[in-house]
């Protein structure tokens, strides 16, 4: 340490201010590197992880202990694995009760399917046949798991064995696909079939 006594103001002021810049560089290059570590770990991730497939007939289906919850077929779609997220055009399918009879078919332009929500929505030209014969027309379907309803939404059409009519903005299938009801500005007709004739 006799060195630095030996040097005069100037000269120890120098190499103070050289070892604070020295300091603030330093931490300066390590606070970036510890900012910006997950960011850049999480981007690489996310573009060398993702994959997705253009498909032409696509088939997907659930199914558990031998029993078919549903099933769906698209022409055309694509399925993107980072979102988990198959996006379908021209659309069939069915929908299955317990007993693995069909309990619900459907057609839709267009349709996707979120594997991490473990939804289906259809949406633009969605025509449903429930069963019993009853005919749903509507602009979005959203089905979200065997035992919750079945809803449907935007310009919602009714037709139930030739005397029955409905239409409203939404309404609710039952999980088991053995009634439905109507929301939102419904209106219905009820024909008896001697008037028909």
């Amino acid at each position: 340490m006799d060195w630095w006594k030996n040097l005069n103001r100037k000269k120890k002021a120098y190499i103070l201010a050289l070892v604070t810049l020295i300091g603030i560089l330093v931490w300066a290059f390590v606070s970036a590197g510890v900012i910006t570590h997950n960011f850049n770990r999480s981007q690489l991730q996310t573009q060398e992880d993702k994959q997705e497939a253009l498909i032409n007939g696509l088939i997907l289906t659930e199914t558990k202990e031998a029993s078919k919850y549903w099933e769906i077929y698209g022409e055309t779609g694509t399925y993107n694995s980072t979102n988990e997220l198959a996006i379908m055009d021209n659309v069939i399918g069915n929908f299955y009760d317990e007993n693995n009879d069909v309990a619900m078919s459907f057609e839709s332009s267009h349709g996707t399917y979120n594997s991490k929500k473990n939804e289906i929505i259809l949406y633009a030209d969605t025509r449903i046949v429930i069963k019993d014969g009853t005919t749903l027309m509507t602009d979005r379907l959203t089905w979200s798991g065997s035992d919750k309803p079945v809803k449907v939404r935007g310009n919602v059409r009714i037709i139930k064995n030739g005397d029955l009519y409905a239409q409203a903005e939404e309404g609710e299938i039952a999980p088991d696909y053995s009634s439905f009801k109507i929301m939102g500005h419904a209106q219905s007709k009820l024909y008896d079939k001697k008037e028909i004739k």
